[in-house]
């Protein structure tokens, strides 16, 4: 039994040492595991920034637009009685009119034939009164009384038919005429032609922003070309030098208007014509300027990006002043040749 049994240990020691075996060798079998490879190093890109220098010079605070000629004198035609129904509008825009020409005439209903008749009745009692002249007396001041009678009536029709109708008051060119065909009813007031004198021209330069001309004063100087001429002429009214009006249209248009004249107008110029129009309001030399651009605003702080060795940026706080249309002033927090960077 004891030879048996350590017959039988040797067994199971001599399996399990193969098997053992028959494992270490299979593992031996099994490929090496690489290595894990270490991720490549990326180089970050290069920011590229958009700058400009700050630089020492001038700054200009100006007014640039289009200005239209208009006259300076014009004749308002409109009926100030009464109204009345149109018989015809006898000009139109661009018409050249003679002070005393007849522009719009009313339908007058048998009123000329009203003052031809008192016309008659009228030239009676004057031979009437020549014929009672030295005679009775009694005779003599009934005639002159019915005289004066037919001259108030011969008056009164005759200014009636001339309201009903409009004439020029002065020589000139028409630059608006209602459109409006007989039978048409117009009211008092209503205004149906402007002549213009086209000799006395001056430029209405009108802006959207008010406050962008509240600085300008009458007498500022102003350049005006017109074709590539430039004529040097001067504010001659602002909207705080306009004169009163009741007409809501005119008041609107002084508000946001100014006049300016020149003392020869320029060649080509008549009614309509376009000009540009050049108003310095404000000039600072000698002074520190960058792009508008270049200026950055946040919560009530005006600040500049500076850029330093070429890649550092540093935020620094500046005070700005005059604003120009591209440039703007910085009064301290900055040097000339210093880089900033733009937005």
């Amino acid at each position: 039994m004891d030879k048996l049994s350590r017959m039988s240990k040797q067994a199971v020691t001599l399996g399990l040492t193969v098997i053992l075996g028959g494992m270490l060798a299979g593992c031996s079998l099994l490929p090496k595991e690489e290595a894990a490879l270490k991720p490549p190093l990326i180089k970050p890109a290069q920011e590229n920034y958009s700058t400009a220098k700050a630089s020492t010079g001038s700054i200009v605070k100006a007014i640039n637009g289009s200005g239209t000629f208009e006259s300076v004198h014009t004749d308002v035609a409109q009926f100030t009685g009464q109204g009345g129904r149109i018989d015809q509008i006898l000009v139109k825009s661009g018409d050249k009119v003679k002070k005393g020409d007849s522009l719009v005439r009313l339908i007058l209903d048998g009123q000329d034939i009203q003052l031809k008749e008192q016309e008659l009745a009228l030239e009676r009692a004057k031979y009437a009164y020549r014929q009672a002249r030295g005679g009775d007396e009694a005779l003599y001041k009934i005639a002159g009384l019915q005289l004066e009678i037919e001259q108030s009536k011969y008056d009164r029709l005759a200014k009636q038919l001339a309201s009903k109708q409009l004439i020029a008051g002065i020589d000139g060119e028409v630059v608006f005429a209602e459109t409006l065909k007989e039978g048409d009813f117009v009211d008092a007031y209503q205004t149906l032609v402007i002549v213009a004198d086209p000799t006395r021209l001056r430029i209405a330069l009108r802006v959207d922003d008010a406050q962008a001309i509240k600085d300008v004063q009458v007498g500022t100087k102003a350049d005006v070309t017109l074709k590539n001429i430039t004529v040097e002429g001067k504010v001659v009214q602002t909207p705080s030098s306009s004169p009163e009006t009741l007409n809501k249209q005119l008041a609107e248009k002084y508000a946001s208007t100014l006049y300016i004249e020149v003392p020869k107008l320029p060649q080509g110029a008549e009614i309509g014509s376009l000009a540009d129009v050049k108003i310095i309001t404000k000039q600072r030399d000698g002074i520190v300027k960058i792009p508008r651009s270049g200026l950055r605003s946040y919560l009530g702080r005006n600040f500049v990006r500076v850029l330093e060795d070429g890649k550092r940026l540093r935020e620094v706080d500046v005070e700005p002043g005059l604003v120009g249309a591209t440039e703007v002033e910085i009064v301290s927090g900055l040097q000339a040749d210093q880089t900033i960077v733009l937005q």
